[in-house]
């Protein structure tokens, strides 16, 4: 499964970063490819291409503020958690994105 996706807490520092760990972590375990992007206190890093949406199967936004950009993912299957979901429970999130979209 290809995944792209966002991640931003409140305060733009360490569980944005923590969050885009855990996902890549977990997306690699599961044998999937992700590449997220973080909207932090330092502005956007690792800024997703168009391509990369364009052939993802999902968008997956952990985050807890309002981020940018979010009309670059218009006709995607878009699925949003918060930070906290993503730092305690990347595999079972993994898991049920590839349950819902019926990818084994």
């Amino acid at each position: 499964m290809k995944i792209v996706g966002i991640t931003a807490c409140s305060a733009g520092i360490a569980h944005t970063y923590i969050a885009k760990e855990k996902l890549e972590q977990a997306a690699k375990d599961c044998g999937d490819t992700i590449h997220i992007e973080t909207q932090g206190t330092i502005g956007t890093e690792d800024a997703l291409k168009l391509e990369d949406i364009k052939e993802a199967d999902v968008v997956l936004l952990a985050v807890d503020v309002k981020v940018t950009g979010r009309e670059r993912f218009k006709g995607k299957k878009i699925v949003q958690i918060s930070t906290d979901t993503a730092i305690q429970s990347p595999n079972k999130l993994m898991k049920k994105l590839h349950s819902a979209l019926n990818v084994k």
